[in-house]
């Protein structure tokens, strides 16, 4: 449901070019979770930024469901691809309450109009949807997003990437700014949502643990280009230590990302 044909970003980097993507060939299927590992400067975050608009790509093309959507604007775009960024503070508005940020997202995509933003029903929904998540915000729904811990945030912004019922999820680190425990809580509850929805997702991550452990499929970047994927068995029986390996043998390099290294 979503094709990277030949794609090229190029970036000018003091006298010299770098390619974040060359010539990247990617696809992902109906309901599939891929997770993506590798060193700073992979071109990781350039992809997804690439998919939802946010960087304008040299030459290729991005299709979804089989329309091309190469040229279409950030918001065409976020109508049918939810995405959550590194900082927690990225997706939340901290001046607007919680049920205000939620209700804002619900609408992603459609006409705006005059009317009461937040109504009863709305209200009921949204305490559902925040219960599921286990962190106790169901009940806060009038509390500043502002006062509400990076944790939190990070939650909220969960539920506002899918509330409006997205094609495509999109996780850029989502993860790596929170503390072991709110991170695990995060994390169970993202597979819950994309399980639950049946959502196609990419989900970036510095840590090889958790791409062995989450997902279908694991692909490996360097230099722009996929240099390995794993999907089924093979991946389930990975290591960090196999990984980095991987990565000497297919990039000729050492891995020296101490981040990578992390696990859980």
């Amino acid at each position: 449901m979503l094709m990277l044909r030949d794609v090229m970003r190029r970036f000018v980097s003091g006298d010299s070019e770098v390619r974040a993507l060359d010539g990247m060939n990617f696809t992902l299927g109906e309901g599939e979770f891929v997770t993506v590992i590798g060193s700073n400067g992979a071109g990781k975050s350039t992809l997804l930024k690439a998919i939802c608009g946010l960087v304008e790509i040299d030459s290729g093309a991005v299709e979804l469901d089989g329309t091309d959507i190469t040229r279409w604007p950030i918001h065409r775009r976020g109508a049918l691809i939810g995405r959550i960024a590194q900082d927690p503070h990225e997706g939340t508005c901290a001046s607007m309450t919680i049920a205000e940020n939620m209700a804002l997202a619900a609408r992603r995509g459609q006409s705006r109009l005059l009317r009461k933003a937040v109504t009863s029903v709305l209200a009921a929904s949204f305490r559902a949807q925040l219960a599921d998540i286990g962190l106790g915000l169901e009940n806060r729904l009038d509390t500043r997003v502002g006062t509400l811990s990076g944790g939190q945030r990070q939650a909220l912004s969960l539920l506002m990437a899918t509330c409006a019922n997205p094609r495509l999820l999109l996780l850029d680190e989502h993860l790596a700014n929170l503390d072991p425990r709110t991170s695990e809580v995060v994390m169970e509850a993202t597979a819950r949502l994309i399980a639950a929805e049946k959502l196609a997702a990419i989900m970036v991550t510095h840590n090889m643990a958790e791409a062995i452990a989450w997902g279908d499929r694991l692909i490996m970047l360097h230099a722009g280009r996929i240099i390995f994927q794993a999907a089924g068995g093979e991946k389930a029986a990975l290591t960090v230590p196999e990984l980095v390996e991987r990565f000497h043998v297919a990039s000729g390099q050492a891995l020296t990302d101490d981040r990578a290294l992390l696990t859980p």
